[in-house]
């Protein structure tokens, strides 16, 4: 069997840059259209004989018609093909509302020939699967909601804990059921203990059920196929199975400004050991990120030009440049210059970080040693004017606990 996988499509991501006067489509979109154009055509291309999305064809989950229709016209292409597809449901594609539709309900609604939606843990035979040698275990997003209504716990923690021991026992139960003969995959979108995550995990803190490393590396799988982290890396490396997040299809922010985007085809056969090919897609957006700091007040636009690349090098690529500099040379600064400078550039950020001197002044009669860790961090965000402060006493007030 050669499966290919890829997840986190985030079509609708237009966080950047102009629209196409063509098409209408916000020019990032189309960055994200052309990598799926790629991951179709070479599932077409080269035959292979079932393609698995782990999860998040979009960043909202009420996409607009218009990013509907253009997964459609792909998907559907998969379908001509006569490409058994599976539609893993991910947490950017589902409601958090108990009962309201998610965004590939079409699929399942119109029953597609040759795509299934999978948006329930399910155990999939070959008879389910378009009679291939194949069986497959799903495990899409499960919802906060949808979660504490289930267990009908109050305390979320509670609640992730009991659901991770029950997906464990249910998965289990499921290998006991397969057939010894055929060969296994599991797809899942969800955290892994141990993955490495990229830039996006600061909008996923707290949300995340996690998947024991021992439970996804299971020998009796021979294939695993994950969305949901946005950073290409094989959690089981070097061993049986491989335990694939192939990563987003296009670079989403700077958080992933280091990372190529990849999908993968993988070779699965029982008896042997899957063999796994990355495939890199190449013409993804560039982004640039430079840093600077002022520490004369001559030449300070010149300074920063030198800070940037050169325009070449900034062509049609997504550019930031964040300078810090004292407050008082606010006006030594000539942002025209600098977006004239980098106008080559596919959209160029200026982040102006102002500096102003401040200390931190304790109440007269104490001391650095006799004030405790939660002390010196409550005056440093009251002289900081923290506009969260009280979130954040609360989460340290956590941490030192742990720590304690």
């Amino acid at each position: 069997m050669k499966i290919l996988h890829f997840a986190d499509a985030h079509i609708d991501m237009a966080n950047y840059g102009r629209h196409d006067p063509a098409s209408g489509l916000p020019l990032r979109v189309l960055d994200f259209l052309k990598s799926l154009d790629t991951i179709i055509d070479t599932a077409i291309g080269q035959k292979v004989d079932m393609v698995i999305f782990a999860g998040d064809a979009y960043k909202d989950r009420s996409p607009s018609p218009t990013f509907q229709r253009e997964w459609g016209k792909r998907i559907m292409k998969l379908s001509q093909a006569q490409i058994p597809t599976l539609l893993l449901v991910g947490n950017h594609d589902i409601s958090p509302a108990i009962g309201r539709a998610h965004a590939l309900q079409e699929f399942k609604t119109l029953q597609v020939p040759f795509i299934k939606v999978l948006d329930s843990p399910c155990l999939l035979k070959s008879e389910d699967l378009w009679n291939l040698p194949l069986q497959v275990i799903a495990m899409p997003w499960i919802a906060r909601s949808g979660l504490m209504a289930v267990t009908g716990e109050t305390d979320s923690k509670e609640a992730f804990t009991r659901i991770e021991e029950n997906i464990g026992e249910l998965i289990e139960g499921w290998l006991d059921e397969c057939d010894s003969s055929l060969p296994i995959v599991l797809t899942a979108h969800a955290s892994i203990e141990g993955a490495k995550y990229g830039g996006e995990r600061l909008v996923m803190l707290g949300n995340d059920l996690v998947l024991s490393g021992s439970l996804v590396k299971n020998p009796k799988f021979n294939y695993v196929a994950m969305g949901h982290i946005h950073k290409p890396q094989d959690v089981n490396e070097s061993n049986q199975p491989p335990v694939i997040y192939p990563g987003s299809i296009e670079r989403v922010d700077f958080g992933e400004i280091k990372e190529d985007r990849f999908f993968v085809i993988a070779d699965v056969e029982k008896g042997k050991d899957t063999k796994v090919e990355w495939i890199q897609l190449t013409d993804v957006r560039k982004f640039i990120d430079r840093r600077a700091v002022l520490t004369s007040s001559e030449e300070a636009t010149k300074f920063l030009k030198d800070a940037l690349p050169n325009p070449k090098e900034m062509s049609e690529a997504i550019v930031k440049l964040t300078v810090e500099y004292p407050r008082e040379w606010d006006s030594l600064i000539d942002e025209s210059a600098l977006r004239k400078y980098a106008e080559t550039a596919f959209e160029f950020h200026l982040v102006k970080r102002p500096q102003s001197e401040a200390r931190v002044r304790i109440a007269e009669g104490q001391v650095v040693s006799s004030l405790s860790a939660m002390d010196l961090l409550e005056q440093y965000f009251d002289s900081a004017k923290i506009s969260n402060a009280d979130e954040l006493k609360k989460l340290a007030r956590d941490i030192i606990s742990e720590e304690d």
